[in-house]
């Protein structure tokens, strides 16, 4: 019989705050974390905002020495990995490193170090790239830095499934203590990609927002003006434990994971198939394999990129799954206040989500003025909800057509 598996401990680095906390509260609030870029120079770039983690210093939780070879998207996922490990109390030694592990999604890695050595490359030469250019590019090292930074030694690996990989990486993470093969695992999202190819390059397929005048209204899920999404950056990590382990350890105990589902679509590198039927086989196989009804779901963390196919289809995908409960139940897109983290999306969201059911608050959906007509389901519009919450899912889906589903309840012994 498979193991129940709970989440105990939460760390967030976010355009909304560093820590838990700070972004709850501004999330709960209607806030954007969306802002102007400061990376750059974006004078001959079309789009010039995105959301940007503000006030971190890495050497918080990292040596200054090693703080200064580390991407910043290893950096975000070894805060947030400390913060989780913290707020579950959970102490790994030599009794229990080797069956602690680390599981965490992330779509494109250190792209400003391969652009910085690049142009290196060209105007210096290819002797003067810098020798720690390959692991402070490579998505795993993220894992890997949590790994050797607090010790857990199990399963250890990084999912690289775009924008579905940081709930790709908590299913697959769930998998692994279900079936026994690890005890706890650090699992979560990260990204850090606000840099010049990345923002050209989804320039180039039209699908950021332009609003630069107005930032933090930019991103606008489900509504008639929505023109793309923005991109954010950070990381959301999650301690989960086997039921048994945490009650062993007096853990304190946020919600149970007790659904994943995945599937892809088959359709188009980039466009999801106009019904949204890829989704709806994704989200179903999440029900499915729970053994849950949909009419048990309460709330959805829904994918919300705010861009024009994304948003109708995802609608879709809903009615066809929740049939005649879709339009009673509370959907956020919280993507309106942080941005799209892209492979760390998935991360933030599953904590959200986690939160939402222990808090009993849903968040707001902002900059829902004037709903797309074909979005026509209850997208919490503008102010947060209180609300108890059985059952909730929380909806990825990235390029390539790769899908992610998961499904968190309110823990009961």
């Amino acid at each position: 019989m498979s193991r129940r598996v709970v989440i105990t401990g939460l760390g967030l680095v976010t355009p909304l705050g560093v820590g838990v906390d700070q972004t709850w509260a501004a999330l709960c609030a209607g806030k954007s974390g969306i802002g102007e870029i400061t990376r750059f120079d974006t004078s001959r770039f079309t789009t010039k905002i995105a959301g940007e983690v503000k006030d971190f210093h890495p050497e918080d939780f990292l040596p200054k020495k090693e703080a200064k070879r580390m991407q910043p998207f290893i950096s975000y996922a070894v805060a947030a990995a400390r913060m989780a490990a913290e707020d579950a109390g959970l102490a790994i030694d030599e009794t229990n490193e080797s069956r602690i592990g680390v599981l965490t999604g992330c779509g494109l890695g250190g792209l400003d170090i391969l652009e910085t050595n690049s142009r290196i490359i060209d105007t210096k030469g290819p002797r003067r790239v810098s020798p720690f250019l390959i692991p402070m590019m490579i998505g795993n090292m993220a894992p890997g830095m949590i790994s050797i930074h607090l010790g857990a030694k199990g399963p250890n690996a990084s999912v690289a499934t775009a924008c579905a990989a940081g709930t790709h990486a908590v299913g697959e993470a769930w998998k692994a203590i279900t079936d026994g093969t690890a005890d706890a695992m650090f699992t979560g999202g990260v990204e850090s990609v606000i840099t010049p190819v990345c923002i050209a390059g989804f320039n180039a397929m039209k699908a950021l927002s332009t609003r630069n005048d107005a930032p933090e209204k930019a991103s606008r899920p489900f509504e008639r003006d929505r023109d793309g999404f923005v991109v954010g950056e950070g990381s959301g990590i999650l301690i989960i434990e086997a039921l048994e382990h945490a009650l062993k350890r007096g853990a304190d105990i946020y919600a149970e994971i007790c659904g994943y589902g995945m599937s892809g679509d088959g359709y188009h590198m980039t466009a999801p198939p106009p019904d949204g039927e890829g989704a709806a086989r994704c989200m179903q196989a999440a029900l499915d394999g729970g053994g849950i009804s949909y009419q048990m779901i309460d709330h959805i963390n829904a994918h919300g990129t705010s861009t024009q196919m994304n948003d109708i289809c995802e609608t879709m995908s809903i009615k066809t799954v929740f049939k005649e409960k879709a339009g009673l139940i509370p959907i956020s897109a919280t993507k309106s206040m942080t941005g799209h983290l892209l492979g760390g999306a998935g991360g933030i969201e599953t904590i959200f989500t986690a939160l939402a059911i222990h808090n009993k608050i849903i968040p707001p959906t902002i900059n829902l003025d004037n709903p797309d007509k074909e979005c026509d389901l209850d997208y919490v519009p503008g102010i947060a909800r209180k609300q108890d919450i059985e059952y909730a899912m929380s909806n990825s889906f990235g390029f390539g057509g790769t899908n992610a589903s998961l499904i968190l309840k309110k823990y009961r012994s």
